[in-house]
């Protein structure tokens, strides 16, 4: 099963001894452990979606839960990514863009970032549960095993990986909005829909900058030969497109107002525009402007939400 290989990949990388470090480096080393540009992404996520599902004034606000479940969300983010280095170690040595991880470098011990990933995880899940409500902590914890358990060993074996990732990756709008609510309501899956498109784009845009690191470490997250420009294409444009309406749907609920109807679809169809470029002309430099879109458009509506809420 994938779950045993998985398991079996951890226990075998985890013999490894690391090299020496300088004791200044600890805490950097341990932070980046956790990815903390992902972090930051899924940090936005999850404080609009908890304010979108509390409108409520300034002084009736919960920051207290609002800090709960950003601080509980963070540490099974941070676990899931340090379990994520510790799996993929060994490519990541191969590639440009990973190469000077922490486990890479040797400046911290598969052992070490094991049990920091284990213990990261399950300290987020038990304080969601705990401090939050049992729902959100139910959400984290199978993001978690799904990103780790059935994303991370088909990256290896299928481009369809991205598909499959997308999922638990859309997950921080229903754990903020199952922390503010209690429940998951139409709302919430309409923040996921936005949120699984949005990252086929992003995901293509850095899939093709770093094409050759991918098939040097033996990834398929792109497929081979003449169908690779024609599935980024597919995959830019189409998810981009549709993000243009799934996006106006909660104004036209009446859940936003006429800044966000006119400002979304706005933002959509530039971000359409990035997309169709790359599928149309397949550059690095295209690729990149595109990763620079995405990470502008999703922060972006995000907060016309918030701003222009009714």
């Amino acid at each position: 099963m994938e779950t045993e290989a998985t398991v079996a990949k951890i226990a075998l990388l985890a013999r490894v001894e690391p090299r020496e470090r300088p004791h200044g480096r600890f805490l950097a080393d341990y932070w980046a452990l956790t990815k903390p540009d992902v972090n930051l992404l899924i940090a936005i996520a999850v404080f609009a979606s908890f304010y979108l599902a509390r409108p409520t004034t300034l002084e009736s606000f919960p920051y207290a839960l609002l800090i709960n479940t950003l601080l509980g969300s963070l540490l099974i983010a941070g676990g899931t990514g340090a379990l994520n280095q510790v799996i993929e170690r060994r490519f990541d040595s191969q590639m440009r863009r990973t190469s000077r991880r922490p486990l890479v470098t040797g400046s911290i011990s598969p052992n070490r970032a094991l049990w920091f990933g284990v213990i990261v995880s399950i300290a987020g899940a038990a304080y969601l549960a705990l401090a939050v409500n049992l729902l959100s902590s139910l959400i984290a914890g199978l993001t978690l095993v799904s990103y780790l358990a059935v994303y991370t060993p088909l990256k290896r074996k299928t481009p369809m990986c991205t598909l499959l990732g997308a999922l638990p990756g859309a997950a921080p709008p229903l754990i903020g909005w199952a922390a503010a609510s209690g429940n998951l309501s139409l709302e919430a899956w309409l923040l996921y829909s936005m949120l699984f498109l949005w990252q086929f784009p992003h995901f293509m845009a850095i899939a093709w900058m770093y094409r050759e690191d991918y098939d040097r470490a033996g990834y398929q997250v792109l497929p081979r030969r003449e169908i690779r420009q024609r599935f980024v294409a597919l995959q830019s444009v189409i998810p981009a497109l549709l993000l243009v309406p799934i996006s106006l749907i909660p104004a036209l609920l009446g859940d936003e107002g006429r800044i966000y109807f006119v400002g979304a679809p706005l933002l959509g169809l530039a971000f359409l525009y990035c997309a169709a470029r790359l599928a149309f002309n397949r550059s690095n430099v295209i690729a990149r402007q595109l990763l620079l879109a995405s990470i502008i458009y999703l922060p972006s509506v995000f907060l016309l939400m918030l701003l222009d809420r009714n």
